[in-house]
């Protein structure tokens, strides 16, 4: 086997990370440097930059910050910089890149990515049917603002073959950062499945940053030094099995819960994890700590892939506008509630004095009320909270009533309303995603390196994955204790949650191997189902999915069509999913006393 490892690092997790980590990564000696800037959330917003200004539509947080600010470093070092900064405008991202570089004296091979924009495309998206996860229509064309492929890592390593310092693409998926690297650099090719399905999921454990190495880790009191947080390396092999750390004399923590909480991140079904590549299956993954500070992962089995691209477009539906107002003192949650109700009912009268509609969905949370726990809240008796209420309406005039009337309390309502001194709240469209499909084989995608241009289709796989075809890892024991007594789910398990558009997953990692049994028989798809009855409300096709992960002595959930319709499309406070692991580990589990003493958090 060859000795060769490839260093990479994970710098970016999303745009607005922090801008240190590229340095810090680099001066701990990197081969690459992969920062991810785009989410399905961001997509919209540079649309509409792109929409405002024809230059603009990519991730000035890359070219202002990291690349002005580090070109010296990145030309001493040599390392080779991987990126989707380039948003919507690759192009124009690469240009300003260009212009950047020669203000400094430097000039470096930029090669851009193109060919996921499928804007231009959209009758034929639109006759590949309903939403792929829903079934919704398509939505309105003229209302479309955004439309995209995920594409792979297959350009990025060709892009790096023809000599490029920088690679710069637009739509691609996250792990195709670090993947397009290692085909590189290891020469794999199609049909070596279970070498690329670890090459991303190594691209999967660093494409969120800092949550490779400790960041929103369950137990967050072992992770010192936060604001010296190393950002994470994965140190990959030829086979595909790779150790995952970070700079030396950094905070954080590179341990097996934190990199099994971070693999199941954001993860629907574990053993098929789709991408335009591979096909992964993380079922028999096997975590070793390998030293201080240092993870190895081997054992990811890969399938081939689908062979079509997930196209994912962001739509304009309506308006809507969040209002915020403190209330201190007695009583303050149930005051918070009254006043906030008294003034959408003042509003709606307004709006059908001047035949509006009333809002078509509204919302009212209290914040510092545990307003996002539903029926699992406890009882508080707070002296302070923050009204937070959310409506969407369709006309402008009914958000300017609600602005109008929002700051109106502070004089005739709830005594202790505080006034909000933060300027009027903000009106701005209720932007939607549509997922659909594309044959992989039907988009060309065009590498541009200074004069040298190539267009190409990567070519359909020779065989497509199955889901019918995959023999599911058999449930282990569910045991219902004897003796029971009650403990909370975290004095049992680490959890992670994240969200995938209106659904969201939750990894559940047993911290003993001998708690399992008793996870299966208190975490049920029905148990799950009530405990987060109160993110359904609204949904047309809610449903929970169980998955077991026994390589991590892991249960993945997932969640569906239970957030509202998410991210910029969601009134509720986390349309991202962020708190929902943090929800779970509280839930009372029954074990038997015998296991009592074994319980030690953290260990």
């Amino acid at each position: 086997m060859s000795e060769k490892v490839v260093r990479i690092g994970g710098g970016c997790a999303f745009y607005g990370d922090s801008s240190v980590a590229p340095a810090q990564l680099m001066k701990a000696g990197i081969d690459y440097l992969a920062l991810d800037y785009l989410a399905e959330a961001t997509m919209p917003l540079l649309g509409m930059m792109r929409q405002a200004r024809a230059d603009s539509g990519y991730a000035l947080d890359f070219t202002e910050w990291v690349w002005k600010d580090n070109l010296r470093l990145i030309r001493e070092t040599g390392t080779r910089i991987v990126t989707n900064a380039g948003g919507v405008n690759p192009q124009a991202c690469a240009a300003r890149m260009a212009a950047i570089a020669a203000e400094a004296g430097l000039s470096f091979k930029i090669a851009v990515i193109e060919g996921d924009e499928m804007i231009g495309r959209l009758p034929e998206l639109a006759a590949e049917g309903g939403e792929m996860f829903t079934g919704a229509p398509f939505p309105p064309q003229d209302k479309i603002v955004t439309a995209n492929a995920y594409l792979g890592a297959t350009p990025i390593a060709r892009a790096l073959a023809m000599g490029a310092d920088v690679v710069i693409t637009g739509r691609v998926v996250d792990s195709a950062l670090t993947l397009g690297p290692l085909i590189h650099e290891f020469g794999w090719g199609a049909d070596d499945l279970d070498q690329l399905a670890s090459g991303s999921l190594a691209g999967h454990v660093i494409e969120c940053g800092a949550q490779g190495s400790g960041g929103l880790f369950t137990d967050w009191e072992q992770v010192p030094d936060w604001a010296h947080i190393g950002y994470p390396i994965v140190e990959c092999e030829v086979d595909g099995s790779f150790v995952v750390t970070k700079p030396e004399g950094t905070g954080g923590l590179v341990s097996v819960p934190v990199v099994a909480e971070q693999v199941l991140y954001e993860v629907g079904d574990p053993q098929a994890y789709m991408l335009p590549d591979v096909t992964c299956d993380f079922t028999a993954l096997k975590l070793e700590q390998a030293g201080e500070h240092r993870v190895r992962v081997s054992g990811c089995i890969g399938h081939a892939p689908s062979g079509r691209y997930k196209v994912s477009l962001s739509w304009k539906d309506g308006l809507r506008c969040f209002a915020h107002m403190p209330i201190v003192g007695r009583d303050a949650a149930r005051k918070g509630q009254r006043q906030s109700e008294a003034v959408l009912t003042r509003v709606e009268e307004m709006l059908r004095e001047r035949n509006l509609a009333p809002f078509r969905a509204k919302r009212i949370e209290l914040l510092g009320a545990e307003a996002s726990y539903g029926a699992n809240a406890r009882g508080s008796d707070t002296r302070e909270v923050v009204c937070r209420v959310g409506v969407e309406h369709e006309d402008a005039a009914a958000m300017a009533c609600f602005i109008r009337e929002f700051d109106s309390p502070t004089t005739s309502m709830a005594v202790g309303t505080t006034g909000w001194f933060g300027g009027r709240p903000e009106v701005r469209p209720v932007l939607r995603v549509f997922s659909t499909t594309v044959e992989r084989g039907a988009v060309p995608v065009t590498i541009t390196l200074g004069d040298a241009s190539e267009t190409t289709a990567v070519p359909d796989p020779s065989t497509r994955f199955d889901t019918a075809a995959l023999v599911r890892p058999e449930a282990g024991a569910a045991t219902v204790a004897t003796d029971p007594v009650e403990v909370s789910l975290i004095d049992l398990a680490w959890a992670r949650s994240g969200d995938k558009g209106d659904a969201f997953n939750v990894g559940v990692i047993a911290r003993r191997p001998e708690y399992l049994p008793y996870l299966r028989a208190a975490l049920t798809e029905p148990a799950l189902r009530q405990w987060f009855a109160h993110e359904f409300e609204g949904g047309a096709h809610p449903e929970v999915r169980r998955y077991e992960v026994p390589g991590l002595n892991a249960l993945n959930f997932h969640f569906l069509d239970a957030l509202g319709g998410g991210q910029m499309a969601s009134l509720r406070l986390d349309p991202l999913a962020k708190g929902k692991a943090q929800q779970l580990l509280d839930m009372p589990i029954a074990i038997p006393m015998a296991l009592l003493p074994t319980i030690r958090r953290g260990t």
